[in-house]
Parts: C-alpha cells; structure tokens; sequence
C-alpha cells in the first residue's frame, strides 16, 4: 500500500502559481494596495477613491486601469460616474489577511 502523500498536478500548479503571481503583482504598487484596500469597504465612485486616498487624477486613473486590465475589479457607469468594485472574493480574503498582518490595531 502506497502511503506516500499524492502530490498536486504540476500543471494545475503552475497555472495557479500564474494567477497568484499576476495579483501579488498588482498588490506590490502601494497606490493599487491603497485602492483595492478602500474598495474591500464596497463599491466607490472615483471621485470618492480620489478624495478620501488623495491620488490625484492621472495616477488615480492609471492604476485603477491596471486593476482592470488584471481583472481584479468591475466597473459600471450611472450617468458620468463611473464605480469600481472588487471582482474577485479571494482578493478580499486576500486583503483581509494584509490588514490582519500589517495594520495598526486599534488600542
């Protein structure tokens, strides 16, 4: 009887080592940390992201357009607002465990 533990596919391994990697990437800007931080609370307007983390517009903009081409938020218009989320649950259980690990606790 074989009692060695199964070892995972490597190909299926690598593909998720991808993915991981492509979304650690986007977490290593702290300006996209920031955003993707804010938008764990919800859905937010830019003007909101641009007031209450004081990025200013073109780097604002900029980052928030890396966060969508990496598919890690959604975005919607209503009128000329447009509103960013977080697209995927595991960048929030992700965030929650940086905020758990690295930010000041309250005393």
């Amino acid at each position: 009887m074989d009692t060695a533990k199964k070892l995972p596919d490597m190909d299926l391994m690598r593909a998720a080592a991808g993915e991981a990697s492509a979304v650690l990437s986007a977490l290593a800007n702290p300006d996209r940390l920031l955003l993707l931080c804010q938008l764990s609370q919800g859905e937010m307007a830019v003007s909101e992201l641009e007031e209450q983390l004081d990025i200013h517009q073109p780097t604002l903009s900029q980052q928030l357009g890396v966060l969508r081409n990496q598919s890690l938020v959604n975005t919607r218009r209503e009128g000329k607002r447009i509103f960013y989320s977080i697209s995927d649950p595991r960048v929030l259980s992700l965030l929650s465990l940086l905020y758990d690990l690295y930010c000041p606790k309250p005393e």
